[in-house]
């Protein structure tokens, strides 16, 4: 039978029951958000099988969605259920983020629990667990301890989201390895995973079926907006969504395990991520969302004063210009092939020399960190080898030296540890490494998976366990990670708030090498509304040499130079970086001013105006200083932007510095032409600004 036309079978036969028989075990159980704006009902079916669906605004957005499991060494947990107890519950708080977009955040839900038994032997309990926001939705699947059942070996979760409507959609293949891919946008209906994979050179194994990567955000009629995601991954498989194009379902494919059939393994008692919905009638309302962090746990690590959001600057762009080299002994060629050159090489970027002009830089330009890779010994090998030794320099480079340099100009050393994938290696040097780090008196740490992941996929639970498993042990040597080629954002900053940020997006470097022509000026207007709703962004911006000029002729970075200002503000990390080279601002005062007074720690966010792939425009308040700071972004569409100043304070005066698209400004044509002006501002001031195509503005607002 069509899966359509069961689901509007089973919805007759349960309204039929609730009405004429009453043969459901227990009348639909219904929350609903704060607000009332948004409801969720749950029941079981006349099977036994559990059900949900979701109303906003008295719409039905998810239609009946049935909930369950497949195992190994059982039988599937979906359906002979009856429901044991149900609670309702609501809770409101206000908690603050040691730093973050804002400072004060509201968790105000209504929470549902539901306690299942199956109806035979052997007896199997479930818990789910629903909460309603304002803003959306999350739930997950309790497992209490029970006899007779120990551990679950999960083949596969079933979790459906059952659209009512044919979205448009924002959506990256499900690869299992990475999300550093181009955004495709087309209806849900076409969604076609698989074959875009292929074109992409993707393996087909990492991309079994016609599945995305989560945050996949939606727009439908009349504005309606959700986005699709988890939140609290934590000791489990990362979830993608597979489509049925023809019914518009999407239904939970968990991230498979090298040499194992099962996808999760769990001793009882325990939680699953929570799944969450972000539900909006605008597409500004899905940036300002707190859901992922509410469905987080508070911090578990207590003070953490020592995690510090900066600006750095560093030796890597530099790198992928190939001005320079990651490797002591080897360089690159032409085609990108490590080559042996049997003697030290000169392009050898982490020397002690080099480092200590990006200390200088940094220290009179408002930058707090320097990163430096390429500094530790295994860089001469093949990087897919990854027997790197992370507390070993090469003969260049003098961390004695240069640590005590960089502490004495008040600037910080950011780590680097690149694994190559080699997770076990690490892990085993983690300690030391770790160790080495605290005795420099350095806190913050870089840290790199590129390659194939031996124990299993990027995406899966082992890693997802080697990832968290990092973090937390760093956080006993009071060190905050930036992860790259890593897993998906969660929330767990709460939890954890020395996980300050990390890549999973196709990032800044895509621009200098990669051969399709790298990301078009679309990519971060689509970003900042599906990748950025998981979390911080570590994009690396402020590109200045747009054409790359004299390193990378067959490349560019598609977007005005304005636009590369306005990120600092739109891509949110609570530690950016100045990328580009330092003679690159050097020979540009006036235009890198913005990035040394722009702020990374932020009062409050108010997201203006915008649409999923087209613009956005968002204002963020610095804590330490009150001063405000503004970006806006297009796509490869040039555009007006009404602005209205309303969110600055009463009576108080402002010297805005603008940074914008000047007359002839094109992201491809002529990305560097750029205007500054400044005025006098106030909560009364209302402008209107161009947006090149490809382009943007940057504002900063500091108090007279």
């Amino acid at each position: 039978m069509n899966h359509k036309i069961m689901r509007i079978v089973t919805l007759v036969i349960a309204v039929f029951c609730l009405v004429s028989c009453n043969n459901l075990q227990h009348k639909t159980s219904k929350i609903a958000s704060p607000d009332n704006n948004l409801e969720i009902n749950f029941n079981v079916s006349k099977d036994g099988s559990p059900f949900y669906y979701v109303k906003f605004k008295n719409e039905t957005v998810i239609d009946t969605s049935f909930l369950g499991f497949d195992f190994i060494d059982k039988k599937s947990l979906k359906d002979n259920f009856e429901i044991v107890n149900t609670k309702t519950s609501t809770f409101n708080e206000t908690w603050q983020m040691p730093w973050g977009e804002q400072l004060d955040v509201v968790n105000n839900y209504t929470e549902l629990k539901v306690e299942l038994k199956e109806k035979s032997t052997p007896n199997r309990k479930l818990n789910i667990v629903f909460k309603a926001y304002n803003n959306g939705i999350g739930f997950r699947y309790e497992f209490p301890e029970q006899e007779n059942w120990k551990e679950a070996l999960i083949r596969e979760e079933n979790t459906e989201f059952n659209l009512t409507q044919d979205f448009k959609t924002f959506w990256i293949p499900a690869n299992w390895d990475s999300y550093e891919n181009l955004y495709q946008t087309t209806q849900l209906s076409e969604v076609n995973a698989v074959e875009v994979a292929k074109k992409e050179g993707l393996p087909v194994v990492t991309v079994p079926v016609n599945a995305v990567n989560t945050p996949v955000t939606m727009v439908g009629k009349n504005g309606l907006h959700l986005s699709f995601h988890e939140a609290a991954l934590v000791d489990y498989s990362g979830m993608t969504l597979s489509i049925d194009t023809k019914n518009l379902d999407l239904k939970s494919h968990l991230v498979g395990a090298k040499n194992a059939n099962y996808k999760v393994k769990r001793s009882l008692p325990f939680t699953t991520p929570w799944r969450t919905v972000q539900i909006a009638d605008n597409a500004p309302d899905l940036i300002a969302s707190k859901l992922i962090v509410n469905l987080n746990e508070p911090n578990k690590l207590g003070d953490v004063s020592w995690v510090k959001p900066m600006k750095y600057v560093g030796i890597w762009w530099e790198m992928h210009l190939k001005k320079s080299s990651w490797a002591y002994g080897m360089s690159l060629d032409e085609n990108e092939n490590w080559i042996d050159t049997g003697k030290r090489n000169p392009k050898h970027g982490a020397t002690t020399e080099n480092t200590k002009k990006f200390i200088d830089f940094a220290a009179k330009n408002n930058m707090k960190g320097v990163l430096v890779e390429g500094w530790n010994t295994g860089w001469d090998r093949k990087i897919k080898v990854g027997l790197f030794d992370y507390v070993t320099p090469y003969p260049d480079y003098d961390l004695e030296e240069v640590s005590r340099y960089a502490k004495e100009k008040g600037v910080e050393i950011i780590m680097h540890h690149e694994t190559s994938a080699a997770v076990a290696t690490y892990e085993k040097q983690q300690d030391t490494a770790y160790a080495l780090m605290k005795k420099h008196g350095m806190h913050s740490l870089k840290s790199g998976y590129v390659g194939k992941i031996e124990g299993g996929y990027h995406h899966g639970q082992y890693m997802v366990n080697q990832y968290n498993n990092a973090a937390i042990k760093a956080a006993k040597y009071k060190i905050a990670v930036n992860a790259h080629e890593p897993i998906k954002a969660t929330g767990l900053r709460r939890t954890y708030p020395n996980i300050i940020s990390r890549e999973g997006v196709r990032g800044q470097e895509f621009n200098a090498w990669s051969p399709d022509g790298g990301n078009p000026p679309e990519h971060l207007p689509i970003v900042a509304f599906t990748r950025m709703l998981s979390g911080p962004i570590d994009f690396t911006p402020g590109i200045f040499n747009i054409k790359l000029d004299g390193f990378r002729p067959n490349n560019q970075v598609n977007t005005t130079l304005a636009k590369q200002l306005a990120l600092y503000v739109v891509i949110y990390s609570p530690v950016q970086m100045a990328a580009d080279l330092i003679e690159h601002y050097e020979a540009n005062p006036a235009v890198f001013q913005f990035i040394k007074d722009v702020g990374v720690n932020w009062e409050e966010t108010k997201v203006l105006n915008g649409e999923v792939g087209d613009f956005v425009t968002i204002a963020r308040k610095e804590r330490e200083t009150g001063n405000w700071f503004v970006g806006s972004i297009t796509d490869q569409n040039k555009r007006d932007i009404d602005m209205s100043f309303s969110f600055l304070d009463d009576h108080q005066e402002y010297e805005a510095t603008i940074y914008k698209d000047g007359k002839n400004a094109h992201w491809n044509k002529n990305p560097l032409d750029l205007a500054i002006e400044k005025i006098s501002i106030n909560n009364k001031t209302k402008l209107t600004l161009k947006l090149a195509e490809g382009g943007g503005f940057a504002i900063s607002l500091i108090k007279k």
